[in-house]
């Protein structure tokens, strides 16, 4: 496995690796649900689509839902992360795969991650972009801005959770909801 995946960070080496790896990781994972919550004109959202039986994608941009492929397994809210939030915990929806990269402060993030984990299923995924800018330059608004700094409080938390960032810009980290290491123990 560690192998393809080198061979993939390898292939893609431009700024949107990530995008490939996270195709890669639903394809093998087969999520049942997937929610985004933003991201540019829906251009992973829409390779995640033969790989997910349903798939979120959250944007506050009202022509967003325009890149979207529209499916029986599509839905678009157009909406603010903490508004979707409150709607999916209504409909009492368990996520298998979430990709955070909504309003890039700190606080934000904090709070995306805090409201959404309480929907990821136990042993499923949450990916987190931007968490590590290459410059100080990637540190101003419009790029990572200052959502890099929640790490450092996230990683605290070793026991409903793990993290790992992989080392290569945009820099995209890793966390698996867990409360057991092996769920079948």
């Amino acid at each position: 496995m560690f192998q393809k995946f080198k061979k993939l960070l390898i292939k893609s080496s431009n700024d949107n690796w990530h995008e490939d790896f996270i195709v890669h990781l639903a394809k093998v994972l087969k999520p049942n649900v997937y929610v985004e919550l933003w991201l540019y004109k829906c251009e992973l959202f829409n390779r995640i689509i033969p790989h997910s039986k349903k798939l979120i994608w959250v944007d506050l941009s009202t022509d967003a839902w325009k890149y979207m492929k529209k499916t029986d397994k599509t839905t678009f809210y157009n909406m603010t992360t903490d508004e979707c939030y409150l709607k999916l915990k209504e409909q009492n929806l368990k996520i298998d795969l979430l990709f955070i990269d909504a309003n890039h402060s700190k606080e934000s993030v904090k709070l995306d991650f805090d409201n959404y984990f309480n929907l990821v299923s136990d042993q499923w995924v949450i990916l987190l972009h931007d968490w590590f800018p290459r410059n100080k330059k990637f540190t101003e608004s419009g790029y990572c801005w200052d959502w890099y700094l929640a790490i450092k409080e996230l990683t605290q938390e070793k026991d409903r959770y793990e993290m790992m960032t992989i080392p290569m810009h945009p820099w995209v980290t890793i966390c698996r909801k867990r409360k057991n290491h092996l769920d079948w123990k």
